[in-house]
């Protein structure tokens, strides 16, 4: 999690070798302190007070600790659903009439771990972020806890999960089906553009597939906005920040030089392409070396449909259109082009996108 509206950055610990796939990319530079991102003791003076009135100003609903335990059974074994860098997940029951109406409504609720990798700055960002914004395809949070130590988010209940599990989970045998993984990967496109559009113009930051999640319809919804950076001023190509993100997903030229761009996304999002194409992991030190990174081992097999055919994810069982994927298949590789000026917009994304799902819903699957 991270940073938005001119937040400043928060320090993060030193990256010092290869991670295994899905863990957290964090290298520090020169201007790191020493003090911990999970430090939970509030500012003050002028930061204090301009907290203050981002949360007063958010539309946001303010939830006690007693509200929360009551909604998730005291926080009990239950109840939890997940770990993540932020704290424990837990899903919850809200009782009494809410925001939506309903009388009843199904939450997730992120505790904060103090021990954790992330803490108060992060919080912060979620709230500033989403308490403003909304669309379709970012999930929607619902409201806030801040008492005593205890700080939480407050989610609807997204409830399929993430888009990592259904890849990756091990001991299933569940597949995602080939039209799925094109509604997925045009919803997150979507919802990718909506935050580059000009009267936002902010970067995600860590796109990947767990930050991607799944209503019942399988509508794809992009969660966890704590590294959120609002893009370049006018007339600036890039943002200059310390480099976060998660191993195998990060843009090349931010790992190697710090500099962040709208279009840093765009490679991150032609990652996740690959992996809905593949079932292949982004980062995985189990494959042979030089292809531990994804986009290295599947870039000289995307230029024809022939070669393709041999990393398409077998799961599929040849149930899919090879026009339609190895039309993903060029789009990704544009996206993950190793200069960011020649990657497209997200704009043009989900135009492309959009254009070959209608093409695959007019025809019928055949062996690829």
């Amino acid at each position: 999690m991270g940073v938005c509206y001119g937040t400043p950055d928060f320090p993060t610990p030193s990256f010092t070798g290869y991670l295994k796939s899905g863990m957290k990319l964090t290298i520090t530079d020169s201007s790191s302190s020493d003090s911990k991102s999970h430090d939970l003791v509030a500012a003050h003076g002028h930061q204090a007070s301009r907290e203050r009135k981002i949360l007063a100003e958010s539309s946001l609903t303010v939830f006690t600790v007693a509200e929360l335990k009551e909604a998730t059974k005291n926080f009990g074994g239950d109840a939890l659903v997940g770990e993540e860098g932020f704290g424990c997940v837990y899903k919850g029951m809200l009782h009494g009439k809410q925001q939506s109406g309903r009388t009843k409504t199904i939450i997730t609720v992120k505790k904060l771990n103090p021990d954790g990798t992330q803490g108060y700055r992060e919080w912060l960002t979620e709230i500033q972020f989403l308490g403003r914004i909304s669309h379709p395809n970012l999930a929607k949070l619902l409201g806030f806890c801040q008492e005593d130590e205890t700080l939480a988010l407050v989610y609807e209940f997204i409830p399929k999960g993430s888009l990592n599990n259904h890849l990756f989970r091990k001991g299933s045998n569940a597949h995602l089906p080939w039209d799925v993984r094109l509604k997925i990967v045009v919803g997150a496109a979507r919802g990718l553009a909506f935050l580059h559009s000009s009267e936002r113009k902010l970067i995600f930051r860590d796109f990947k597939t767990s930050n991607i999640l799944l209503d019942g319809s399988y509508t794809a919804k992009l969660s966890d906005f704590g590294l959120v950076k609002s893009g370049p001023p006018e007339g600036q190509s890039h943002v200059s920040t310390r480099v976060m993100g998660t191993m195998g997903y990060a843009a090349p030229e931010y790992i190697r030089t710090g500099h962040l761009y709208v279009k840093s996304d765009v490679y991150s999002f032609g990652v996740v392409s690959l992996e809905l194409l593949t079932g292949l992991r982004a980062f995985d030190t189990d494959r042979p070396k030089g292809k531990h990174l994804l986009v290295e081992l599947a870039r000289p097999l995307l230029s024809s449909k022939r070669q393709l055919k041999t990393i398409m994810d077998s799961r599929l069982e040849n149930n899919y259109c090879i026009d339609s994927a190895y039309q993903i298949a060029r789009l990704a590789l544009k996206c993950v082009r190793r200069t960011p000026n020649k990657r497209p917009s997200m704009t043009e994304v989900v135009e492309a996108l959009e254009s070959i799902e209608a093409a695959n819903a007019n025809k019928i699957p055949r062996d690829a």
